[in-house]
């Protein structure tokens, strides 16, 4: 069974490579979704997959890329509206 969560990751988290390295992590785990960088400075991860592989994701969010400075995580499970295909980077 699956389930779909939105992370929301700020501290110094944009301009550091964090949508590439979570694009990264999230196929490793074979996630789907997307990750975005919102105007506010944070950084939004909508994913898809098993209990498990969204876990590992959301803890891997905590620390992010070498170079970002992750202040704090807050995460939410949301409702499967629209299918995704594959983990893009918006």
């Amino acid at each position: 069974m699956t389930r779909r969560i939105r992370i929301l990751v700020s501290g110094r988290v944009q301009g550091v490579c964090f949508r590439a390295a979570t694009q990264q992590q999230a196929k490793k785990l074979s996630l789907i979704g997307f990750v975005r960088n919102l105007p506010d400075g944070r950084v939004e991860i909508v994913a898809e997959g098993t209990d498990e592989a969204l876990q590992k994701l959301e803890n891997w969010s905590h620390n992010g890329p070498l170079m970002a400075r992750v202040e704090s995580v807050v995460s939410e499970q949301v409702e499967q509206v629209k299918p995704f295909s594959d983990f893009e980077v918006y």
